[in-house]
């Protein structure tokens, strides 16, 4: 899979749990995203620390108060989970 001309790609959550890729979007080295496949701890935390929003978006969910308002707060059950499942992709995600 070619990346594109800038040799860069955006690693993106699917909604089903997943790890998809999308192309000209300058976010992540190509050399990060090499590393973090490779399992380098410093390109995986600034992997997970890019998306830490995107995830954070993805896990917030509206909870009703006793007094029946409502609040946004993020599922931190579901944060991890999402997290892991990043991380466990991010080797399996292939480069040409």
């Amino acid at each position: 899979m070619r990346l594109c001309n800038k040799q860069t790609a955006t690693i993106k959550l699917t909604p089903n749990g997943g790890i998809g890729i999308e192309a000209n979007k300058a976010l992540l080295d190509i050399k990060t995203i090499q590393a973090a496949v490779a399992g380098e701890a410093w390109a995986v935390e600034k992997v997970t620390e890019h998306y830490a929003d995107e995830i954070d978006r993805l896990c917030t969910v509206t909870k009703k108060l006793p007094n029946g308002r409502t609040k946004k707060v993020i599922d931190e059950d579901m944060r991890q989970k999402l997290l892991l499942s990043l991380i466990e992709a991010l080797p399996n995600f292939e480069m040409e």
